[in-house]
Protein backbone atom coordinates (compact mmCIF):
# COMPACT_ATOMS: atom_id res chain seq x y z
CA UNK A 1 0.00 0.00 0.00
CA UNK A 2 1.37 3.74 -1.12
CA UNK A 3 1.80 5.97 1.12
CA UNK A 4 -1.18 8.18 -0.27
CA UNK A 5 -3.63 5.47 -0.24
CA UNK A 6 -2.35 4.58 4.26
CA UNK A 7 -2.96 8.14 4.62
CA UNK A 8 -6.60 8.43 3.35
CA UNK A 9 -7.36 5.32 5.34
CA UNK A 10 -6.28 6.98 8.57
CA UNK A 11 -8.08 10.08 7.31
CA UNK A 12 -11.31 7.96 7.17
CA UNK A 13 -11.21 5.98 10.53
CA UNK A 14 -10.76 9.84 11.98
CA UNK A 15 -13.44 11.23 10.40
CA UNK A 16 -15.55 7.97 11.74
CA UNK A 17 -13.97 8.11 14.98
CA UNK A 18 -14.71 11.79 14.87
CA UNK A 19 -18.54 11.14 13.58
CA UNK A 20 -18.83 8.25 16.75
CA UNK A 21 -18.18 11.34 19.06
CA UNK A 22 -20.11 13.64 17.82
CA UNK A 23 -23.13 11.47 17.42
CA UNK A 24 -22.86 10.33 21.58
CA UNK A 25 -22.18 13.93 22.33
CA UNK A 26 -25.42 15.07 20.52
CA UNK A 27 -27.14 12.26 22.77
CA UNK A 28 -25.35 13.24 26.34
CA UNK A 29 -26.43 17.13 25.33
CA UNK A 30 -30.34 16.45 24.97
CA UNK A 31 -32.67 17.16 27.83
CA UNK A 32 -32.40 14.36 29.65
CA UNK A 33 -35.42 11.45 29.56
CA UNK A 34 -35.90 8.20 30.22
CA UNK A 35 -35.18 7.01 26.58
CA UNK A 36 -31.45 8.53 27.07
CA UNK A 37 -30.87 6.92 30.54
CA UNK A 38 -31.82 3.30 28.91
CA UNK A 39 -29.52 4.30 26.14
CA UNK A 40 -26.52 5.30 28.73
CA UNK A 41 -25.11 1.40 28.69
CA UNK A 42 -25.02 1.29 24.88
CA UNK A 43 -22.98 4.60 25.01
CA UNK A 44 -20.41 3.66 27.41
CA UNK A 45 -20.06 0.46 25.69
CA UNK A 46 -19.14 3.05 22.36
CA UNK A 47 -16.94 5.70 24.52
CA UNK A 48 -15.03 2.63 25.51
CA UNK A 49 -14.15 1.69 21.87
CA UNK A 50 -12.36 5.34 22.06
CA UNK A 51 -9.30 7.24 22.37
CA UNK A 52 -9.07 7.87 25.57
CA UNK A 53 -9.16 12.16 24.79
CA UNK A 54 -12.33 11.71 23.39
CA UNK A 55 -13.52 8.95 25.99
CA UNK A 56 -12.73 10.62 29.07
CA UNK A 57 -14.41 13.81 28.93
CA UNK A 58 -17.51 12.04 27.60
CA UNK A 59 -17.48 9.25 30.53
CA UNK A 60 -17.81 12.28 32.73
CA UNK A 61 -20.92 12.87 31.36
CA UNK A 62 -22.25 9.36 31.12
CA UNK A 63 -21.13 9.04 35.15
CA UNK A 64 -23.02 12.35 36.08
CA UNK A 65 -26.17 10.88 33.88
CA UNK A 66 -26.24 7.85 35.79
CA UNK A 67 -25.61 9.13 38.95
CA UNK A 68 -28.92 11.08 39.90
CA UNK A 69 -32.64 10.96 39.56
CA UNK A 70 -34.33 11.93 36.55
CA UNK A 71 -35.97 14.99 37.85
CA UNK A 72 -32.90 16.30 39.35
CA UNK A 73 -31.11 15.69 36.20
CA UNK A 74 -34.26 17.86 34.26
CA UNK A 75 -33.83 20.35 36.68
CA UNK A 76 -30.47 20.58 36.50
CA UNK A 77 -30.22 20.54 32.82
CA UNK A 78 -33.11 23.88 32.32
CA UNK A 79 -30.41 25.89 35.54
CA UNK A 80 -27.38 25.40 33.21
CA UNK A 81 -28.86 25.89 29.69
CA UNK A 82 -29.79 29.48 30.64
CA UNK A 83 -29.43 31.68 27.43
CA UNK A 84 -29.05 34.49 29.90
CA UNK A 85 -26.31 33.01 31.12
CA UNK A 86 -23.96 32.50 27.96
CA UNK A 87 -24.71 28.42 28.14
CA UNK A 88 -26.69 28.79 25.27
CA UNK A 89 -26.75 25.63 23.17
CA UNK A 90 -28.03 27.69 19.94
CA UNK A 91 -24.85 28.47 18.06
CA UNK A 92 -25.86 31.32 16.18
CA UNK A 93 -26.82 33.34 18.72
CA UNK A 94 -23.22 33.93 20.49
CA UNK A 95 -22.13 35.36 16.81
CA UNK A 96 -25.81 37.48 16.38
CA UNK A 97 -27.78 37.91 19.23
CA UNK A 98 -31.51 38.36 18.56
CA UNK A 99 -30.85 40.05 15.79
CA UNK A 100 -31.69 40.08 11.91
CA UNK A 101 -28.05 38.20 10.82
CA UNK A 102 -29.32 35.68 13.41
CA UNK A 103 -32.40 34.92 11.06
CA UNK A 104 -29.69 34.57 8.22
CA UNK A 105 -27.59 32.30 10.01
CA UNK A 106 -30.26 30.01 10.62
CA UNK A 107 -31.56 29.28 6.98
CA UNK A 108 -27.86 29.10 6.45
CA UNK A 109 -28.08 25.96 8.38
CA UNK A 110 -31.43 24.74 6.78
CA UNK A 111 -30.06 25.09 3.31
CA UNK A 112 -26.40 22.65 4.76
CA UNK A 113 -29.05 20.32 6.12
CA UNK A 114 -31.73 19.95 3.01
CA UNK A 115 -28.57 19.32 0.51
CA UNK A 116 -27.27 16.54 2.89
CA UNK A 117 -31.10 14.47 3.45
CA UNK A 118 -30.92 15.62 6.79
CA UNK A 119 -34.56 16.36 8.33
CA UNK A 120 -34.72 18.74 11.28
CA UNK A 121 -38.51 18.51 13.08
CA UNK A 122 -40.60 21.93 12.83
CA UNK A 123 -40.46 22.50 16.19
CA UNK A 124 -36.43 23.02 16.61
CA UNK A 125 -34.42 25.40 15.88
CA UNK A 126 -31.81 24.27 13.23
CA UNK A 127 -28.64 26.03 15.18
CA UNK A 128 -28.81 24.03 18.10
CA UNK A 129 -25.67 22.04 19.00
CA UNK A 130 -27.06 18.45 19.21
CA UNK A 131 -28.49 19.27 15.78
CA UNK A 132 -25.93 19.91 13.63
CA UNK A 133 -23.80 17.34 15.80
CA UNK A 134 -26.44 14.42 14.54
CA UNK A 135 -26.04 16.15 11.14
CA UNK A 136 -22.18 15.73 10.89
CA UNK A 137 -22.45 12.33 12.19
CA UNK A 138 -25.02 11.18 9.17
CA UNK A 139 -24.91 10.56 5.75
CA UNK A 140 -21.24 9.90 5.37
CA UNK A 141 -17.98 12.10 4.63
CA UNK A 142 -19.95 14.27 2.90
CA UNK A 143 -22.17 15.19 5.73
CA UNK A 144 -19.50 14.97 8.44
CA UNK A 145 -17.42 17.72 6.36
CA UNK A 146 -20.53 20.40 6.29
CA UNK A 147 -21.05 19.61 9.66
CA UNK A 148 -17.28 20.07 10.54
CA UNK A 149 -17.80 23.81 8.64
CA UNK A 150 -21.01 25.09 10.74
CA UNK A 151 -19.01 23.72 13.97
CA UNK A 152 -16.18 25.89 12.75
CA UNK A 153 -17.99 29.24 11.32
CA UNK A 154 -19.27 28.75 14.96
CA UNK A 155 -16.17 27.93 16.98
CA UNK A 156 -15.86 30.97 18.89
CA UNK A 157 -19.42 30.46 20.56
CA UNK A 158 -18.44 26.89 21.02
CA UNK A 159 -16.07 27.14 22.76
CA UNK A 160 -17.35 29.93 24.77
CA UNK A 161 -19.91 27.41 26.00
CA UNK A 162 -17.40 25.30 26.88
CA UNK A 163 -15.50 27.76 29.08
CA UNK A 164 -19.05 28.69 30.61
CA UNK A 165 -19.96 24.86 31.05
CA UNK A 166 -15.93 24.13 32.73
CA UNK A 167 -16.05 27.63 34.78
CA UNK A 168 -19.38 26.42 36.62
CA UNK A 169 -18.10 22.84 37.43
CA UNK A 170 -20.52 21.16 34.85
CA UNK A 171 -20.14 17.36 34.39
CA UNK A 172 -21.53 18.80 30.49
CA UNK A 173 -18.50 20.50 29.76
CA UNK A 174 -16.98 16.82 28.55
CA UNK A 175 -19.41 16.79 26.20
CA UNK A 176 -18.16 20.01 24.65
CA UNK A 177 -14.42 19.41 25.68
CA UNK A 178 -14.81 15.91 23.34
CA UNK A 179 -16.22 17.61 20.17
CA UNK A 180 -13.41 20.46 20.67
CA UNK A 181 -11.21 17.43 20.68
CA UNK A 182 -12.49 16.79 17.29
CA UNK A 183 -11.70 20.32 15.90
CA UNK A 184 -8.26 22.16 14.65
CA UNK A 185 -6.19 23.87 17.83
CA UNK A 186 -7.41 27.09 18.24
CA UNK A 187 -5.19 29.71 16.55
CA UNK A 188 -4.70 33.44 16.02
CA UNK A 189 -8.66 34.51 14.97
CA UNK A 190 -10.25 31.94 16.72
CA UNK A 191 -8.61 32.66 20.10
CA UNK A 192 -9.34 36.74 19.96
CA UNK A 193 -12.79 36.13 18.68
CA UNK A 194 -13.17 33.13 21.66
CA UNK A 195 -11.66 36.00 23.90
CA UNK A 196 -13.59 39.33 22.55
CA UNK A 197 -17.41 37.11 22.84
CA UNK A 198 -16.23 36.50 26.19
CA UNK A 199 -16.13 40.40 27.38
CA UNK A 200 -18.38 41.63 25.50
CA UNK A 201 -21.72 38.42 25.28
CA UNK A 202 -23.03 38.39 21.69
CA UNK A 203 -25.21 41.63 20.36
CA UNK A 204 -28.44 42.38 22.32
CA UNK A 205 -30.65 43.68 19.63
CA UNK A 206 -33.37 42.30 19.80
CA UNK A 207 -35.57 43.24 16.56
CA UNK A 208 -37.41 39.84 16.59
CA UNK A 209 -36.89 36.31 14.62
CA UNK A 210 -40.63 35.34 14.33
CA UNK A 211 -39.75 34.13 10.82
CA UNK A 212 -37.34 31.78 11.93
CA UNK A 213 -37.97 30.77 15.32
CA UNK A 214 -41.77 29.22 17.23
CA UNK A 215 -42.73 31.55 19.74
CA UNK A 216 -41.35 29.18 22.57
CA UNK A 217 -37.78 30.12 21.24
CA UNK A 218 -37.93 33.67 21.44
CA UNK A 219 -36.85 36.20 24.32
CA UNK A 220 -38.99 37.31 27.08
CA UNK A 221 -39.58 40.95 25.87
CA UNK A 222 -40.09 41.66 29.98
CA UNK A 223 -35.99 40.64 29.82
CA UNK A 224 -36.25 38.34 32.97
CA UNK A 225 -35.38 34.62 32.73
CA UNK A 226 -38.84 33.65 32.62
CA UNK A 227 -37.78 31.92 29.04
CA UNK A 228 -34.73 30.03 30.53
CA UNK A 229 -36.49 26.22 30.58
CA UNK A 230 -37.18 26.85 26.90
CA UNK A 231 -33.86 28.07 26.06
CA UNK A 232 -31.76 25.50 26.18
CA UNK A 233 -34.28 22.19 26.21
CA UNK A 234 -34.54 20.39 23.00
CA UNK A 235 -37.28 17.86 24.00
Amino acid sequence: MNRLARRDLARAATSREHAVVHRIAALLIEYPGAELLELLPTIRAAIAELDGRFARPLLQVVDHLESLPLTELEAQYVTTFDLKRQRALYLSYYAYGDTRKRGVALVTFKQAYRAGGFEVDADELPDHLAVVLEFAASGGAENWQAGIALLLEHRAGLELLRLALQDMGSAYAGALVAVSATLPALRGEDREAVALLAAQGPPGEDVGLEPFAPPSYMPDPRGTDSHAPLEGARR
